[in-house]
């Protein structure tokens, strides 16, 4: 460490580890009480505004359970050797300056369920074995990763996954959502996203918040979103999205924000424009809405971007009964969307 502003580390003197400002102890894992002695077996060092990098000699904290170092100036990369950090269950390094490709050795580490890695510079692809480790929560957001999202998003357990404000490009992976029934919020906004949004988001049933937003998807809207009954906050604001707003989207029960602004929507239901009456945030501004204020002039709702592309689906004969659960309106029975059969 190079810079220390605050006087943090002014306490770390002499022998006693355990007594250094941010540093906790507990007894040893896996020791008979008898021999049982004391280990390090935490950092929390976060907003310390602290300069320097980190050295591969952490690995020798080997009882560590959490780091935490979010909010300093750390630089580099993040050394190999925190593979070795076997009980290291929460790893929070956002919002420093580290650089260099996806900290490989971070998916090595066997107890790891909290991995923040959000406002530094890291670039590259994402490995597809992200996606596939016991995480909790996943925090990309802010850097400069790139390339397409890998196919393993939807084996994902993750309650949260965050990927905005980086260079993600391609589809999202049309199979997203199928097996990822625990997750509650998923960010992608801010990327170079193109395509439909798939069927499978229908499948995200316990999602509260979806910001798909400032991207390049086209398309309609898939009938599967009436599936999200628990979603608080949807957002697919500044895409090339069109066709008319599906009345089952803005039925959703628990919608609290709706937010579909600048795209090129044509329209929508009465039950939208209820959706104030609701005390639901509902921003459709910047579309092709005939008749209402601070919509696209007519010349830019001639060519819509991406209007050649279709993402009307064909229905199978697996359907998932989501939208019985709105009940009845108008007196007209929901019908369920029927997913596709996966292969």
């Amino acid at each position: 460490m190079t810079e220390d502003p605050y006087g943090i580390l002014a306490s770390w003197l002499g022998p006693d580890v355990c007594s250094y400002r941010g540093v906790f102890c507990s007894d040893a894992p896996e020791v008979p009480i008898f021999a049982s002695f004391r280990v390090v077996s935490g950092i929390d060092l976060n907003h310390a505004n602290l300069k320097g990098s980190l050295v591969k000699e952490l690995a020798l904290l080997d009882h560590l359970s959490f780091l935490h170092l979010n909010t300093n100036r750390f630089s580099g990369t993040v050394p190999d050797s925190f593979r070795e950090l076997r009980y290291l269950s929460e790893l929070d390094l956002s919002n420093n300056q580290l650089s260099g490709l996806f900290p490989i050795s971070t998916l090595l580490i066997p107890n790891l369920i909290y991995l923040d890695l959000r406002f530094n510079s890291f670039s590259g692809e994402v490995p597809d074995e992200l996606f596939v480790k016991d995480l909790d929560a996943i925090f990309l957001n802010n850097n400069q990763f790139g390339g397409q999202i890998p196919m393993t998003l939807w084996a994902s357990p993750a309650s949260v996954i965050t990927l905005a404000n980086n260079q993600f490009s391609g589809s999202i992976p049309f199979n997203f959502g199928y097996m990822s029934s625990r997750i509650r919020e998923v960010l992608f906004l801010n990327n170079k996203l193109t395509g439909c949004i798939p069927e499978g988001v229908g499948y995200l049933t316990d999602v509260e918040v979806l910001d798909l937003s400032f991207n390049s998807l086209a398309g309609h809207l898939p009938t599967s979103l009436s599936c999200l009954s628990e979603v608080e906050v949807l957002n697919i604001a500044h895409n090339q999205l069109w066709g008319e707003l599906p009345e089952l989207v803005c039925d959703l029960r628990s919608l609290a924000n709706l937010t579909v602004s600048y795209n090129f929507f044509s329209g929508f239901s009465l039950d939208c424009a209820r959706l104030f009456f609701r005390n639901v945030w509902f921003d459709f501004s910047g579309n092709c809405i005939p008749g209402s204020d601070m919509q696209r002039p007519p010349p830019e709702c001639m060519g819509i971007p991406g209007g050649g592309l279709s993402c009307l689906r064909i229905p199978s004969t697996r359907p998932l009964a989501c939208a019985g659960s709105m009940g009845q309106r108008g007196g007209l029975n929901r019908v369920p969307y029927a997913f596709p059969s996966l292969p």
